[in-house]
């Protein structure tokens, strides 16, 4: 079992608190990545999704997961079942010194995540209070206008990694 904690960070102009539109851990919102199989080294070619509210049993097992599949090369099963509460949103200050925040970690068995993709809708708040809500980061970038700060706001230098966690 190896634990990757999903790392976000971007360029914040005039906004803070990036996350998920109900929050990190918003049962609803679907997490994409590919997958790296821990045998072979083969990464999917597609995107993985994954949900806190979607589970699956785990064959062999009276536990529970959020994603179970097979290797389409060597044909090993794995699991990565996501661990909520570990996970907060990217601020200001993260942004302003270049580090990362947490967002969501992930159990892996058998499965290394990788390429997470800004897809979904996310929520920011203006230094001045000001709630931005359904931002669509797809695109790689946001950018409106705060009218109560009477500045530009923005989003942009998307970056994702995983990191391992023990």
């Amino acid at each position: 079992m190896v634990n990757f904690q999903l790392m976000i960070t971007a360029e914040l102009e005039s906004l803070t608190d990036l996350q998920p539109q109900n929050g990190c851990d918003d049962p609803d919102f679907s997490y994409f990545f590919k997958v790296k199989c821990g045998r072979c080294g083969e990464v999917s070619q597609k995107e993985t999704c994954v949900t806190l509210n979607e589970t699956f049993p785990i064959p062999n097992s009276r536990g529970t997961t959020n994603l179970h599949q097979k290797c389409k090369f060597c044909e090993r099963e794995g699991t990565v079942t996501m661990v909520p509460g570990r996970g907060r949103p990217l601020t200001q200050e993260d942004s302003e010194s270049g580090k990362y925040a947490p967002l969501m970690l992930f159990d892996c068995r058998g499965y290394e995540p990788v390429d997470f993709s800004f897809r979904g809708l996310w929520k920011a708040e203006s230094l001045e209070g000001t709630k931005f809500e359904n931002i669509d980061l797809s695109s790689g970038d946001f950018s409106e206008y705060d009218e109560k700060a009477g500045l530009p706001v923005m989003i942009s230098n998307l970056k994702a990694t995983f990191t391992v966690v023990k």
